[in-house]
This record gives C-alpha cells, structure tokens and sequence, in this order.
C-alpha cells in the first residue's frame, strides 16, 4: 500500500504535471479530432440505415459514445475522489473538479440524444425507463458533485465532501450497466459485449468505434486542458497571496502614488 501511495504521489507534483500535460496535449486533442469527424462523417453520411430503426439510427454514433463517457468519466471522478481521501493526491481534488463539469455535459447530450432516439422509436421523448431513469440520476449526482465543491469557504471541506458523495454515487454505475438484464425495460441490450460477437453489422461498427474513441480521447484533451489552466491558476493565487508578492504589490502602489 505504501508503495503506491507513493507512484501516486509521484505524479502528484505540480511541475511534474504541467510537463507531462504539455506533452499528451496534441497527442490527444489532434487524434480526437480526426477520429471524431471522420468516425460521425462515416456513421451519419455513408454507414448503411437500419433494417427496422431507419435513419434514426444515426443518433446512436453521438449517444453511444456519451453514454459510454458518461459513467466512466463518473468512474475516473471516483477514482480521483478515492485518491484524494486516502492518499491526499494534491492533484487529485483538482481532477475531480475538472471531470465534474465535462462529464454533466457528455452525460446531459447523452439524455438529449436517447430522447431524440426514442421518439420515433417508443412514441415519445421519455418514459421512466430504468436504463433512462438511472442515468438521469447519475447526471444529479455529477451536479451535485460541482455543487457540494462550490458550497463551502473552505475550499478543502468541498473537496472532502463531495469526494464521499462521488464515491457513494458508484453504486449508480452498475446500476446503469446492469438495468436491461435486472428488469424489463424498453431500452435495447447492448449490441457489443465481451462475452459474444457485436450483434451489428461491421459497416456501423467501425464508424461507431472511431466515434467512441474520438469522444474518449477528446474527453481525456478536454479534462487535461482544465486540469492545466487550474493548476497554474493555484500556482498563481499562492505567488499572489505570498508575502514578497504583497509587499511588492504595495510597493507598486505607494510608487504610483508618490508619482501622481
């Protein structure tokens, strides 16, 4: 246990991060982009319809992925969250504030996309489906995540509590996987899985699996830029609450002051 607390903390430093970020930056966010574009150019222009869904299967190029992202960008905030509590990962905190708000957005254009997919599919835009129904959840939970962060002066109690909510909401997550094969649902089965051959046809498959992996390495760009852009924004905050820092801010001002 020691000896991963202490590869954790490895990559705890600050600098250490910054270094590394600037690096995989590119390497993320330029693969994200071409795989993106071209997985949905494929999937929405030139994948074949659907013997019975028509093109409305279409949507599931975009929902797919974001349901994917969905709960494991839930699983990567849990992660974080357990970093922080048990090894007080200093980067840790940051990365969970840093995934809360990207994956409500992927979770919120996934509900956005089942509804359009389920209109012409159920005849309306929702029922309380549990697959349906659990996700939604899973979207509160991210919500109140960013909002239990945000709900304390001391920035360190909103880490800490919304670190236990994150790691209490994982209950949701098999929730989400297991719901179809749990109950009846209207939500069809999962068309790929581990345990048999993809129940779809290999011209929507490819295009579905570069969508997803352009969707989870432009997740992965998306988190690291934040993540960045916090770090140097701490960075800068403790230089400019530093002694030095305010005596030579006052010195400024007692110059300009003399000038005037």
């Amino acid at each position: 246990m020691a000896r991963l607390g202490a590869v954790f903390h490895r990559y705890a430093n600050p600098g250490r991060f910054l270094r590394l970020g600037a690096r995989l930056q590119p390497w993320l966010t330029w693969p994200a982009l071409l795989l993106t574009l071209t997985g949905l150019g494929w999937g929405l222009f030139f994948s074949p319809a659907d013997w019975q869904q028509g093109d409305s299967v279409r949507i599931m190029y975009v929902h797919v992925p974001c349901a994917w992202l969905a709960s494991s960008g839930y699983f990567a905030l849990a992660v974080c969250s357990l970093l922080s509590l048990v090894w007080r990962h200093s980067l840790a905190d940051l990365a969970a504030a840093e995934i809360g708000p990207v994956g409500a957005s992927v979770t919120a254009v996934c509900l956005a996309t089942g509804s359009l997919w389920g209109k012409p599919m159920w005849g309306t835009w929702w029922v309380w489906d549990a697959r349906l129904t659990s996700v939604l959840v899973l979207f509160f939970l991210y919500l109140g995540h960013i909002a239990l962060i945000r709900a304390f002066d001391d920035p360190q109690r909103g880490y800490r509590a919304a670190a236990i909510l994150a790691l209490a909401g994982t209950v949701d997550l098999p929730i989400i996987k297991f719901s179809v094969q749990w109950w009846n649902t209207l939500h069809q089965p999962a068309s790929i899985t581990l345990t048999r051959a993809p129940t779809m046809a290999s011209s929507m498959l490819w295009p579905l699996a570069l969508s997803a992996l352009g969707f989870t390495l432009g997740f992965a760009a998306i988190v690291v830029a934040r993540l960045r852009a916090s770090v140097m924004e701490n960075r800068a905050r403790i230089l400019l609450a530093s002694p030095a820092s305010r005596a030579a801010r006052a010195s400024v001002s007692d110059h300009r002051e003399q000038t005037v």
